[in-house]
């Protein structure tokens, strides 16, 4: 269990459970290109808001638009898919101040992607991913100053092949979820984005956690 009060232990805990951790992507992942084919989404995260004002990271500015954050030549690859149709509300900026992006058109039974990115501060995301990594079996690595965490897997309805990638820094968590779509360098693109002013730290010798 990641320590309350101790954030550098959080970081170690979640690091050791990294099994074959790098700093470079593996060779599967969201950014492979998947099948074509046309199931519902997968549901949502499961975590929730804290109540009460939203919570901006001292860091960045929270994004509300969902084609701001992608490059042109991602959104090219997207030009084919509704973006926040009514559909599948809940949509874009939410009171708690996530963004939720959902390209999918509503007449496909699949081939949709679907983002959230929020406030999530240190301890529960990577109470989260500690989850993912033991239970579902997530090939995590840090890229970017950051964590990143994912998996592929088949579509048990379609031919197609469905996954999830979450990537944590700064308390900002981008978290999507894809069936039969997911645009080369995606998450990169966001990721450089929202975090495009802000200098990547200067990487720090293993420390090594007391016993």
């Amino acid at each position: 269990m990641i320590p309350r009060t101790a954030p550098i232990a959080a970081a170690l805990l979640l690091t050791a459970l990294l099994v074959g951790c790098t700093s470079s992507a593996p060779s599967t992942g969201e950014e492979s290109p998947a099948p074509s084919g046309t199931s519902a989404p997968a549901p949502g995260p499961t975590y929730t808001a804290t109540p009460g004002p939203v919570r901006t990271p001292s860091t960045i500015t929270m994004p509300t638009d969902c084609r701001a954050i992608l490059s042109d030549s991602t959104l090219d690859l997207l030009s084919d898919h509704p973006l926040n149709d009514k559909a599948f509300a809940p949509n874009g900026v939410q009171e708690d101040g996530t963004l939720i992006c959902t390209w999918a058109d509503p007449r496909a039974d699949t081939t949709r992607l679907v983002t959230w990115i929020s406030v999530v501060p240190r301890e529960p995301a990577f109470e989260m991913l500690n989850e993912l990594i033991e239970d579902e079996g997530f090939t995590c690595y840090e890229p970017d100053a950051g964590t990143r965490c994912e998996k592929t897997w088949e579509n048990e309805e379609y031919p197609v092949t469905d996954g999830r990638t979450l990537y944590w820094r700064d308390d900002v968590l981008i978290d999507t979820r894809y069936s039969n779509l997911a645009p080369p360098g995606y998450t990169a693109d966001i990721v450089a984005h929202l975090f495009a002013d802000v200098p990547t730290p200067t990487p720090t010798p293993t420390q090594t956690p007391a016993t």
